[in-house]
């Protein structure tokens, strides 16, 4: 059992090991490998994240401080801050992306029965985006960005329930995103929502052939005839018109020859007026506002990650650190999505992620930890008579 086992020993237990030597054999991963094998070192940058530590040389000098502890927290060994930043510069980065894809697979499905606000559809909903990591073009010399600077983009689509990543894509910061719509999966009968970044209409045409649909915001300059009007909105409910159209520019017509339907909706709160396309005419004219309206989740993910994992100081200058680093991270926070899943805990991942990160040489199973925690919230909500 895991009674005297480390928390973060205990963290291991929820990863297949077998899973990951499968992708280290694929790449010959520990060809000419002595101690630092590729499981090490993932286990090592694993424990720098869930710790929250800031550069390659805290890990080495956290674990050099605890080496009476290593073997008892899943660690062979420590190692110099040298050897870790060789092996995370030269180790193929596909060996944590694949592992980190095989996280996906398993965690997807253990929040598949979650609710979106407002959205009462049952098709799978993802969201389209990028964040952007600025760097410095002297030490990042391969990462390109805007001004003459560095960063790095991380082209992420985010499953709308339970807020998981099921596709990520890392670039250079002058990458465009609508670059991303011609290679990423897409699935039929799903929605993608996106920002008018990514109104490519040859690539939308694509995913109306697939039969998925999408939604996002129209351009200002898209030249259109309306052909159908919807009259039966409310218009209480913000909306403005559900009007079916077609493209009428010289290009767009060709890319895209088929209607589409526009919504135009007036943001009371904030009293904005906001145009969106769409595909799918089956989905109410409000439920079609709702959705963009719920793509601000994969704006909250970026922001979430960026406070929680060690992703905005990168621990490497290549490009295939900076892969191996970001993919790390994101396997960190699949790994506490599925701990918070097969526990069954109610607590957001946030905050399960907290109590995990200051109890990694801790000695209480995570099961109590958690639902200790959890019972002590549930006390205090508890009204009292002098409430």
């Amino acid at each position: 059992m895991n009674s005297g086992k480390y928390v973060f020993a205990q963290i291991l237990t929820f990863v297949n090991r077998w899973e990951f030597d499968k992708c280290v054999e694929r790449y010959n991963g520990d060809y000419w490998t002595r101690e630092l094998t590729c499981w090490n070192l993932f286990v090592q940058l694993l424990f720098g994240q869930l710790t929250s530590l800031n550069s390659l040389r805290d890990i080495c000098l956290c674990l050099k401080a605890h080496k009476n502890k290593l073997y008892h927290l899943g660690i062979k060994q420590n190692v110099t801050h040298s050897s870790l930043s060789r092996a995370n510069e030269s180790r193929d980065w596909r060996i944590f992306a694949d592992f980190g894809q095989y996280l996906i697979s398993i965690v997807q499905p253990l929040f598949a029965a979650e609710k979106i606000p407002d959205i009462y559809a049952e098709n799978q909903v993802f969201a389209l985006d990028s964040t952007t990591i600025s760097l410095s073009i002297k030490l990042f010399t391969w990462a390109f960005g805007k001004y003459s600077r560095g960063a790095v983009k991380v082209h992420t689509i985010l499953n709308l329930r339970g807020s998981i990543p099921t596709f990520i894509h890392i670039s250079h910061g002058k990458y465009h995103d609508s670059n991303v719509l011609d290679f990423m999966p897409i699935e039929r009968d799903t929605i993608y929502v996106m920002d008018k970044a990514y109104v490519d209409f040859a690539a939308l045409y694509e995913m109306e052939l697939v039969g998925a649909f999408f939604v996002t915001r129209a351009k200002e300059n898209m030249v259109f005839e309306v052909i159908e009007t919807n009259y039966n909105i409310d218009e209480r409910t913000g909306l403005i018109s559900d009007q079916t159209i077609v493209l009428t520019g010289v290009k767009s017509a060709k890319l895209y020859p088929i209607p589409l339907r526009m919504v135009v909706y007036r943001d009371i709160e904030k009293d904005i007026l906001l145009i969106f396309i769409t595909n799918n005419f089956e989905l109410s004219a409000l439920d079609v506002a709702y959705l963009y309206k719920n793509r601000w989740q994969i704006e909250v993910f970026f922001k979430w990650i960026k406070q929680n994992l060690t992703i905005k100081r990168l621990w490497g200058h290549s490009e295939n650190a900076v892969h191996i680093h970001i993919w790390v991270a994101l396997s960190a926070y699949l790994l506490v999505a599925y701990i918070k899943a097969k526990l069954r805990c109610e607590l957001s991942i946030y905050e399960v992620m907290q109590i995990l990160s200051i109890s990694a040489f801790d000695k209480t199973p995570i099961a109590e930890l958690l639902t200790e925690i959890h019972s002590n919230q549930n006390v205090k909500e508890q009204p009292t008579l002098f409430d």
